[in-house]
């Protein structure tokens, strides 16, 4: 059971920090749309979640054949997962950062941020609850 418990814990906390880190680059974007020459970035979040939580192998990642390899640090993503932003047109400076989509995109990220958020919240709620003796209240 408390197993259970921790491996819910952990997903959500992987998802959060790519969310985190996600809007980080949607921010950037942003930050940039006026830069020449800049490409947008993105990461295909379920995929980055599969490999944070084990379910897959990092891209480009070295994997362990002998116990005695060394072991990648636990979270570290490089920019392997990232892609790149196709421009929905061209622009004469060879900017990709579209707008409309970088705002929608931002914006469906902070709800789904805060979803995640509010279930890691309702969770340790649920577990305090749980460890409350019934004289407790």
């Amino acid at each position: 059971m408390m197993n259970r418990l921790t491996q819910s814990m952990d997903f959500q906390a992987n998802a959060l920090s790519l969310r985190a880190e996600r809007q980080r680059l949607i921010a950037s974007n942003i930050a940039n749309a006026d830069t020449p020459g800049y490409v947008a970035r993105d990461m295909d979040f379920s995929q980055a979640l599969r490999e944070a939580t084990g379910s897959l192998p990092v891209a480009g990642q070295m994997t362990a054949t002998r116990s005695n390899h060394m072991q990648p640090l636990a979270g570290a993503r490089g920019e392997a997962g990232l892609r790149y932003a196709l421009a929905s047109q061209t622009n004469l400076d060879g900017n990709s950062v579209d707008m409309d989509r970088e705002r929608a995109t931002f914006a469906e990220n902070s709800v789904k941020y805060e979803a995640t958020l509010r279930f890691i919240n309702g969770s340790v709620k649920t577990m305090l609850d749980a460890m409350k003796s019934p004289s407790q209240g």
